[in-house]
């Protein structure tokens, strides 16, 4: 059989090495790997399924080789800059930047949901925002049975989500705040602020939470939060859905949790629902609570599972019900999804 030849463009990035990693892990086979990076990191070598790789540099030549397929992590510029070349080229892209998932031409995948849309692709395949993803898989088992009304979203997202610099911000925080006794003090944010330079945030992270993810927009919603919504809307194919969203960043390492209200256009049996999420492919119920179980950060990461607890009735409308979502954002956020999209992709 002919070996199918996939490119990892960003490979060195956070969700680069992520998606290395998962590779790894789920050792497809028949496959050849091409790895690309920047400039500034290309001949970086990288350890990867038992061998050693010399990392490329991105150029606009690169899909002169014949892929099959690229699985595009660096970034919405260079997204929208090699994607098409690379599909002008018959390579099918998945992209996890933001480049292109509003675009009515490009199926936007989560493969527990849709995945009957990839079929429909024109040489690109979108990858949803890490927040979107772990919400519309419970979403979807709710709407397929009792049609979603409305959702109000409230995130508490990790660092890891806003890339290196963001990782490096909290470590920055937490070792300032100990190495000069800040917590000796009431007021430490001013002082903390000038000690070190912070790379991502507007503010230190470390003993904050930050109701601010991405730019504002002139609704007075950020742009993570229009993403939320408005991807949300396409996966579910609900474009007039009633959504809000709060999202906010915390001051933890990985794994989002999300705090998911929904209501529903018709009555329904909590232990029903609680039957239907336990049996859907990709969740795992952690919900016991005379024991103390919910969904938790900390058992979320280095997994691809979405984890949903704290499931209970919402009195305050007709149908409401309540959801606490959990999941690793590197990983089922962003590199376990494009690569079950490449799976089925090469099944087909």
């Amino acid at each position: 059989m002919k070996k199918k030849k996939v490119a990892i463009v960003g490979a060195t990035g956070v969700v680069g090495r992520t998606i290395l990693k998962v590779l790894e892990e789920e050792n497809l086979q028949n496959v050849e790997y091409t790895l690309f990076a920047s400039k500034k990191s290309a001949n970086k070598k990288i350890s990867f399924m038992n061998k050693e790789y010399k990392v490329k540099e991105l150029k606009e030549s690169s899909f002169n080789k014949k892929f099959d397929y690229a699985i595009f992590s660096a970034g919405a510029e260079t997204s929208k800059r090699f994607s098409p070349i690379a599909a002008s080229k018959q390579t099918i892209v998945i992209d996890n930047s933001s480049a292109f998932r509003m675009d009515e031409n490009v199926p936007l995948i989560v493969p527990e949901v849709n995945k009957e849309q990839i079929k429909n692709n024109k040489g690109i395949i979108a990858n949803p925002n890490c927040s979107t993803i772990q919400a519309v898989v419970p979403l979807k088992v709710l709407d397929d049975k009792y049609k979603i009304k409305r959702i109000v979203y409230s995130t508490y997202q990790a660092v890891s989500g806003a890339g290196r610099y963001g990782i490096e911000d909290l470590e920055n925080g937490i070792e300032d705040y100990y190495k000069n006794n800040w917590y000796k003090t009431e007021r430490i944010n001013e002082k903390v602020a000038t000690i070190y330079q912070l790379k991502k945030f507007e503010y230190p992270i470390f003993n904050n939470v930050l109701p601010h993810i991405d730019s504002f927009m002139e609704n007075g919603y950020t742009k993570e939060e229009m993403k939320m919504i408005n991807e949300t809307r396409k996966i579910l194919n609900k474009p007039e859905l009633k959504i809000t969203a709060t999202a906010a960043r915390v001051p933890i390492f990985n794994s989002h949790a999300e705090s998911i209200n929904v209501e529903l256009e018709k009555d329904f049996d909590i232990n029903e629902i609680i039957k239907e999420l336990k049996n859907t492919k990709g969740i795992i119920v952690v919900d016991d609570i005379k024991n103390n179980k919910y969904p938790l950060s900390t058992e979320a990461t280095g997994t691809n599972e979405i984890y949903v607890g704290r499931i209970r009735r919402d009195d305050s409308v007709k149908y409401g019900i309540n959801m606490w979502v959990v999941a690793d954002n590197i990983r089922k956020g962003a590199a376990t999804n494009a690569i079950q999209i490449l799976k089925i992709l090469l099944e087909e």
